[in-house]
């Protein structure tokens, strides 16, 4: 087998000489000509670093220590490892090119996806003038699915959703033809369904161009679906390597068997959360702020919506002078109780996060009514004012998908779980810091890491402080907005595992939202599903998952990828990509823009949204 990309004995470590720590030790890996090769591994286990060692990019404070990496050119076998930086700079993007997580970070946005495509041809191909550039741009935004190359080469990355981003990402890679791609996590931030359209689009153009692909990810679902080899990394060592079927059907390594165990699937048995039981001595400690308003008697409702509504006004006319308007969230009904979760499914701007904000009153809904149980008794959340509204707020609280951007990087930790207590007046200084070290205590870190800031925290760790300072007043009620997706599966399961436990043990109520059917099924006691503002399925977990009816719900079951090589992709289910239009559904369930569903009930609080 033809072989473009060999890497032999990669060992790369940081630090001075008299203290090095390895980073990478002895790793082999060789990419195939035409195929795809993932790197699978948690965080800290080298992936990134394999990739910036290839492209010649490792940062500062790293250092090669031993080995090679070969990349075939024609008509040699060259060491990249000895190539200088003019040489790799001549193939970076026309030989190896990146395709990035997250495009908005890794494009300008003050440029036009035209702009930043015709710039890398500039560079890599100066022989090529204006309008060949401006026809090869054409030419790839069309190949990656864009509908209109020419109008959309002249917008900008804000402009454009997350799927067709990171389509204009993979054409960013592709614009100078390379033979070699380096895809990291380029599916991650997506939705299940652009996900999925996302996968085939890899998977075409690999087959189409003769593509080899690198593809960096801790998603075993997608590998399955789009894998042939596979490289299990840990702390900086190979782990396990093989074809797909191999690592995914018979692993070898411990290591690997236990990452297949903590990803939660759609099928077979639950994935078992193993609930982190709360510390008695730190609820005992945070009992003079908590008092009695920390966990209500299960099955108390907590939160009511009826017949929600919500229309925003867009900053722009249309074409006739019409003043445009989006309708976020249309007639929305739900019910959360205490001890309860209830997960909200749905894509990117479906109305899950406007749905959260109207629940906290950051935003008031234009028709509809939310009621909110006070400790007493259930009050009409629109008529809260002054302290009432501050004490209903501090009853509700969020968890926010990216720690790292919510959490001020310049607050210690104890600043930003004690700012809740600042903010509402409670307790001395000396007893804020008390409750603080409860709180740390409460979600599984240590007292002793009140004086680091955000950056000294992992991922996981950071989202564990981020619950802290949600938990600091005694909400009876969580909003987790995507808390889990960008983890990895092990630290996936502990988050997962911290939420349980604070449900067992203190009732907090938890509404879950998520794009991850298959976490959700694994914490969610009833699920709602989410389309275009309005709820379009709502049953128990058990029930929607083993018999969904509605056929946005069947699509986003069928968009799921699992690590299992016998349930791959259905992608047919995916209409086309037109899955979350209403106005393509069929009867009864089609639905006309603007237009509030009626409920069918389909089964034991089992409702389905219909015309």
């Amino acid at each position: 087998m033809d072989t473009l990309l060999r890497i032999r004995n990669l060992t790369v470590e940081a630090g001075p000489r008299d203290s090095r720590r390895s980073i990478l030790r002895s790793v082999n890996i060789e990419v195939p000509r035409g195929q795809c090769v993932a790197l699978v591994g948690e965080s800290g286990s080298g992936k990134s670093t394999i990739c910036n060692a290839v492209l010649g990019l490792l940062p500062g404070g790293l250092t090669r220590r031993a080995g090679e990496i070969l990349f075939q050119t024609a008509p040699h076998e060259v060491d990249l490892c000895k190539r200088g930086d003019r040489q790799m700079r001549g193939l970076r993007g026309k030989a190896i090119a990146m395709a990035f997580q997250e495009p908005s970070a890794a494009f300008s946005s003050v440029m036009t996806i035209g702009a930043m495509l015709s710039e890398m041809l500039e560079a890599h191909e100066p022989g090529l003038d204006r309008s060949g550039r401006d026809a090869r741009v054409r030419e790839m935004l069309s190949l990656v699915g864009f509908p209109e190359p020419a109008a959309a080469a002249g917008r900008y990355p804000f402009e454009l959703s997350g799927g067709l981003r990171q389509r204009a990402m993979i054409a960013s890679a592709l614009i100078c033809k390379p033979s070699l791609v380096i895809a990291d996590e380029p599916t991650s931030a997506l939705d299940v369904t652009v996900q999925a359209l996302t996968l085939k689009l890899l998977a075409e153009l690999q087959d189409r161009l003769g593509l080899s692909l690198l593809l960096v990810t801790h998603d075993l679902g997608v590998v399955a679906n789009i894998a042939d080899q596979v490289v299990v990394l840990k702390d900086g060592a190979v782990e396990e390597t093989g074809s797909v079927a191999q690592v995914l059907g018979q692993p070898s390594s411990t290591y690997t068997r236990f990452l297949l165990s903590q990803v939660p699937r759609l099928s077979g048995p639950l994935m078992p959360i193993q609930p982190q039981r709360t510390s008695s001595a730190a609820t005992q400690a945070l009992g003079d702020v908590w008092k009695d308003r920390i966990g209500p008697e299960p099955g108390t409702r907590l939160i009511t919506l009826q017949n929600v509504s919500k229309r925003f006004t867009a900053r722009k006319r249309s074409d006739a002078g019409m003043v445009e308007t989006v309708d976020a969230v249309l007639g929305a009904s739900l019910q959360i109780d205490a001890g309860g979760c209830v997960g909200l499914v749905g894509e990117s701007g479906c109305g899950k996060s406007t749905l959260s904000k109207l629940i906290l009153r950051v935003l008031q809904p234009d028709s509809g009514r939310i009621e909110a149980f006070d400790g007493k008794r259930m009050r009409d959340v629109a008529s809260l004012e002054g302290r009432a509204l501050r004490s209903y707020r501090s009853r509700v609280q969020y968890v926010f998908q990216d720690p790292f951007a919510s959490l001020n990087p310049r607050m210690t930790a104890e600043d930003i779980v004690t700012e809740p207590f600042v903010i509402h007046g409670l307790g001395s200084r000396t007893e804020r810091r008390q409750w603080a070290q409860a709180l740390m205590e409460l979600v599984g870190l240590s007292g002793s890491m009140l004086a680091r800031h955000p950056n000294a925290f992992s991922g996981g760790q950071r989202q564990r402080l981020g619950i802290a300072r949600a938990l600091a007043l005694g909400p009876d009620v969580l909003l987790c907005d995507e808390p889990v997706s960008a983890l990895d599966v092990s630290v996936q399961a502990q988050i997962l595992g911290l939420l349980e436990g604070l449900r067992l043990d203190l009732n907090v109520a938890t509404l879950f939202v998520s794009h991850n059917l298959a976490v959700v099924r694994s914490v969610a006691q009833r699920v709602c599903v989410m389309c275009s503002g309005r709820i379009v399925e709502a049953a128990p977990s058990a029930t929607l998952f083993s018999n969904p009816v509605h056929p946005y719900t069947i699509a986003l079951l069928a968009a799921h990828p699992e690590p299992d090589l016998g349930r791959k992709l259905d992608l047919t289910a995916l209409m086309e990509g037109r899955a979350s239009d209403p106005a393509a559904w069929p009867e009864p369930y089609r639905l006309q823009p603007g237009q509030v569903p009626q409920y069918k009930t389909v089964g034991e609080d089992h409702l389905v949204a219909i015309a």
